[in-house]
């Protein structure tokens, strides 16, 4: 992966493009500091369908919460206590 500064980022941008398409993501910095990554739009694709859905998303989906498995009630072992004393 290569790492571009912004200044050079914004001024060879079709180089950077370029080296994206070819050679994978490439990082830009801003002061010294990784800001972004440009990745190929192939590779973008197959990350966003790999994506877990977000809580809000299946918050909002229609059957999320029906489908939840929820464990049998009554069955969980206690513990012994001993009296205080």
């Amino acid at each position: 992966m290569h790492t571009w500064p912004v200044q050079d980022a914004k001024a060879r941008f079709s180089e950077m493009l370029d080296a994206c398409i070819a050679e994978g993501p490439q990082i830009v910095t801003r002061r010294g500091t990784e800001a972004a990554v440009i990745v190929p739009i192939e590779e973008w694709r197959r990350l966003k369908a790999a994506a877990t859905p977000t809580l809000k998303e299946l918050l909002l989906s229609p059957g999320a919460r029906a489908e939840l498995p929820m464990p049998p009630r009554g069955q969980a072992r206690r513990r012994a206590v001993s009296e205080l004393g």
